[in-house]
């Protein structure tokens, strides 16, 4: 499958929005404390809009397929980013995709003055967390910051 990654538009919000609904559904991560319910999900264009932070979308035939993006850790030690909401619709997994928007995300967190990598995910997400670590994530022993996202509990981290 051909694919391209691009900077978030105002008009892709909806998309977004809807692939993250139906991922954290799909592996039962939805309610309190899981990343569908934050509320920068409605405008995912407008919360990454500042200069530190940078979100991509995966498009296929003009289709959003994929996201993910990184900004300040809330809470967390200065020039620490957050690698955020990378999910993926199940046509486009296995197709690299990750791999490249994962290593688009890294760059810019580079390229914005962050020295630090931090993201949290679910223990029954095993293809990510072999990805994060193939790409120099490291297992943490616990949580920084305050994302809100009491529900993972898988927390790594990477210096940039």
């Amino acid at each position: 499958m051909k694919y391209t990654i691009r900077p978030i538009d105002q008009a892709d919000n909806e998309a977004i929005a809807a692939i993250v609904q139906r991922v954290t559904a799909e592996i039962g991560a939805t309610g309190c404390g899981s990343s569908s319910e934050d509320p920068e999900v409605a405008d995912m264009f407008s919360a990454y809009s500042a200069p530190e932070a940078a979100f991509f979308v995966v498009e296929s035939r003009g289709r959003v397929l994929g996201c993910g993006g990184f900004g300040p850790l809330s809470g967390g030690p200065e020039g620490t980013c957050e690698l955020r909401k990378m999910y993926f619709l199940p046509e486009l997994r296995g197709q690299g995709a990750g791999r490249e928007l994962l290593e688009l995300c890294l760059d810019e967190a580079r390229k914005a003055g962050f020295g630090y990598c931090y993201l949290e995910t679910r223990d029954s997400m095993a293809v990510a967390k072999i990805l994060y670590q193939h790409h120099g994530f490291e297992m943490l022993d616990e949580r920084m910051g305050d994302t809100g996202h009491f529900m993972c509990r898988t927390f790594m981290g990477q210096k940039l």
